[in-house]
């Protein structure tokens, strides 16, 4: 007796590190030597190896044997219970595995025994949308584990009610909670990691982090097909597919067509049923309209609902109806709909699909002003979520779960052709992010310590012989996930009524609001004098000039013989003046000689607006939003104090701070006060840690240093200063931040465009912080070129020109070099 039990342990930690075939053989052996309760102990071990390599019936068969024993103690009856509810649970029948789960708990007095059968019904319930019963199971779990002394059971338990928050839509306390369990499994084997990476991976792709999250929930997949474990292949796979619906349909499809041959392969028709409702789901979003999908949408609804999971049919219902609206049959499709119970406490993705097919079907019937108002309720839903994160990365992230609403309600605003409608759509469905009051707590020790090792490691040095490429990524993904766990502010802005827009324009400034909607592209000017909506033609045609106009600025940057200079310069004015054609000359008369206030879409992201024939020379600034453009004028714009900074290694940065200081020198009264000269910092002392605080004690900063655009993580964009590179993170948690910043670096007014439209980088980390208006360049900028302009502008704004007229002064000018320079202005700039 004493050798099976010794054969059971092995085999049971065997089964614990993955090693499947290992465990089920040592299990075995010791099933021949057991007898008593020890057998039925074993034999509940050997059903859980049976059932993770595809023999599920044969596992069921093995407990129902142990049980049917009468000489068993409670305690041992208990375990087998437990053990079958589970397998009943892998297998998707959740209402047999309740049962069994309950009678366990009743029988078991074993405190790790007791919290692992609790453990697992809370899963149940968590299946059945009972998030109440499984956050009390959970929590009692936890409880039973720990006074039983077993950290790694409580850190499961942990898990799982960060996966319940995440259900619940609290993405940062659902990340935050499974950041603090996730070291206790990294010990554990690849199978036990490879579940826990796999709920972190929904999480990271509800939250938007569509990349981060694909590779996770890949390498899951990948680990359990290794290992032939072809029911969690599957759930890795169903999980995929799942959260890629939305932002991949076509991989989500394929992915979940995959899970449900898995699930064939293991017997599994419970979660078979699952994986063809996301399949559905998938083919929806792709445009499909045949009518097997509606015949199949019924099916699966009802299926899911003798399964008992309410939302999931609801999904499947919503997802039918729109299909049914494509097909024109809409009494079908209103029914489908109504039959779909929702409230605040429905998963937000049940209630925005509920809006988005509601105004698919008031747009058909020809209802716009009902439709906006389903798109306007689930914007707001989408908004209050949105508001509890504090991270940028994350807002901006996010935004893609509300996309199809916002495209619904942009293509409603442009096919009116009224311009009140397009202005609010325009605020509502764009730049979401910019609408949330931030919140912005000081850097953590620990994050602000991995910064400083990242400039280290950055910057080499005695110390580090060579760049530690592992050991960055680390550093960089515990920083942005340290960021995420920060929580909101939960306030949203209202847009600006078109009317305090229009009285704060005034008569010598105008607003373009440019909108993409499909390949349309249209331009709202509003003025003193009246509001006008334009059509200008296709997307297609402005994407083509963008997509060859940045690499044309960037060779234009860069030394070149006279005559391939020439050649390129033709060129670049060309693409230049045809752009201007397609999107500034039919507003010119609208516009008159009136400053602008533009608010682009997305799409239109690192257009060097400055340089568009027809704006140059004319004050332009690019907001998010009129509503942020309202908001950022609050600031004050009294330009007392200046900081200039110069980065190591970039030609004339120091003669480009330098001669900028001599416009600020001298005495000059500001507001009743005599203004005192500038600070400037020049290469080795222009530390991270100087030029934090010199950010936090000035009106202008001037950084002329290296600079890069990380379109991997945006907030990864950098500027190179004497001990390393100084982040978007760094900026963000500035204590205070001048009212302007001039950034002499290439690239770092380039963003990245987000799914859903949201713009994410150095100029957004900045306007995020509080300053009122950035200057800087979407592309490469030749040293002399920026040296003339931005030389210029600060004479101007010396003279005491706004920051906006002070640039449109200086490119106009132009200066000796032939290289133009693209900076833009961003936020307010006057």
């Amino acid at each position: 007796m004493q050798r099976a039990g010794e054969l059971h342990q092995q085999g049971v930690s065997a089964i614990n590190r993955g090693r499947l075939n290992e465990g089920r053989r040592l299990l075995e052996q010791a099933r021949e030597l057991a007898e008593g309760d020890l057998l039925a102990r074993v034999e509940a071990s050997l059903a859980y190896a049976l059932a993770e390599t595809g023999a599920g019936d044969e596992a069921l068969a093995l407990c129902g044997t142990a049980l049917a024993r009468r000489e068993l103690g409670d305690e041992t009856r208990g375990v087998l219970h437990s053990q079958r509810a589970l397998l009943l649970m892998l297998r998707g029948e959740g209402g047999d595995a309740l049962a069994d789960f309950s009678a366990a708990i009743d029988l078991l007095s074993d405190q790790q025994a007791l919290g692992r059968a609790l453990l697992n019904r809370g899963g149940v319930y968590l299946q059945q949308s009972s998030t109440s019963l499984a956050i009390s199971d959970f929590r009692d779990a936890e409880r039973h584990y720990r006074a039983g002394g077993d950290e790694y059971g409580a850190a499961k338990a942990a898990h799982n009610l960060g996966y319940v928050e995440f259900l619940e839509g609290d993405l940062v306390g659902a990340l935050r909670d499974m950041a603090a369990a996730y070291p206790v499994f990294a010990s554990q084997g690849v199978a036990m990691k490879s579940m826990v990476d796999q709920d972190r991976a929904e999480v990271l792709i509800a939250a938007g982090l569509v990349t981060e999250g694909r590779a996770a929930l890949t390498e899951a997949a990948r680990a359990y097909s290794s290992r032939r474990l072809h029911q969690r292949r599957g759930d890795a796979m169903l999980a995929l597919a799942r959260t890629l619906v939305l932002a991949d349909p076509a991989e989500a499809l394929a992915s979940a067509r995959l899970a449900g041959r898995l699930y064939d392969r293991v017997g599994s028709d419970a979660w078979r049923v699952r994986a063809d409702a996301v399949a559905l789901a998938a083919e929806v979003e792709l445009g499909r309209q045949g009518p097997s999908l509606i015949t199949r949408g019924d099916e699966t609804a009802a299926a899911l609902d003798e399964q008992g999971l309410v939302s999931a049919a609801a999904l499947v219902r919503l997802h039918t109806a729109r299909v049914h609206i494509r097909r024109g049959l809409l009494d079908e499709a209103r029914a489908r709909i109504a039959r779909v119970r929702l409230g605040q406490s429905s998963p937000l993705g049940v209630r925005l699909l509920a809006r988005t097919a509601r105004t698919e079907l008031a747009t058909v019937q020809g209802h716009r002003s009902a439709a906006l108002q389903q798109v306007r309720a689930g914007v707001c839903d989408l908004h209050a979520w949105q508001s509890t994160f504090g991270s940028l990365d994350l807002q901006t992230a996010v935004v893609g779960q509300g996309r199809r609403l916002a495209v619904l309600g942009l293509g409603l605003a442009v096919d009116s052709g009224d311009p009140g409608v397009l202005y609010e759509w325009s605020e509502r469905g764009r730049m979401l992010a910019s609408r949330i009051l931030p919140v912005r707590p000081p850097l953590d020790d620990q994050s602000a310590a991995d910064l400083a090792e990242l400039r280290q490691l950055a910057a080499g040095g005695d110390d580090v012989k060579v760049p530690r490429p592992r050991r960055e990524a680390e550093l960089r993904r515990r920083v942005r996930e340290r960021a995420w766990h920060k929580p909101g502010s939960g306030e949203v802005t209202e847009p600006a009524p078109l009317d305090d827009v229009r009285r704060e324009l005034g008569a010598d400034t105008a607003l373009v609001a440019w909108v993409i909607s499909g390949d349309r592209i249209v331009a709202l000017v509003v003025t003193d004098e009246g509001e006008w909506v334009t059509e200008l033609g296709s997307f297609d045609r402005v994407r083509a000039l963008l997509a060859g106009l940045l690499p044309d600025l960037d060779m234009a940057a860069t030394k070149l013989p006279d005559t391939l200079a020439a050649v390129v310069s033709q060129g670049l004015a060309a693409r230049l003046s045809s752009l201007a054609g397609l999107l500034v000359t039919p507003l010119l008369e609208q516009l008159g000689e009136r400053r602008v206030v533009a608010t682009p879409s997305g799409g239109l992201a690192g257009t060097p607006w400055s340089l568009l024939p027809g704006l140059v020379g004319r004050p332009v600034t690019i907001a998010g939003s009129a509503t942020a453009w309202l908001i950022a004028r609050q600031r004050s714009l009294d330009l007392d104090r200046v900081g200039l900074v110069a980065g190591p290694r970039v030609p004339r940065a120091v003669e480009e701070v330098r001669s900028a200081a001599r416009s600020w020198s001298g005495p000059r009264v500001a507001r009743d006060k005599v203004s005192s000269g500038p600070e400037v910092l020049v290469e080795g002392e222009a530390t991270a840690e100087a030029v934090s605080d010199l950010a936090a004690r000035v009106d202008v900063l001037h950084v002329a240093a290296h600079g890069r655009h990380s379109a991997e993580n945006p907030l990864f964009s950098g500027l190179e200063l004497g001990d390393g590179p100084w982040f978007g993170y760094d900026i963000d948690a500035l204590p205070s931040v001048p009212a302007v910043v001039l950034l002499s670096a290439c690239e770092v007014g380039r963003s990245s465009v987000r799914f859903g439209e949201e713009l994410i980088g150095m100029t957004a980390a900045w306007l995020h912080a509080g300053v009122r208006c950035v200057i800087a360049s979407p592309t490469a900028v030749a040293d002399d070129a920026a040296h003339d302009v931005l030389t210029q502008l600060h004479a101007g704004m010396a003279r005491g020109l706004d920051p906006g007229a002070a640039l449109a002064e200086a490119i106009a000018q132009g200066g000796t070099a032939r290289a133009p320079a693209p900076f833009v202005c961003f936020g307010a700039g006057w």
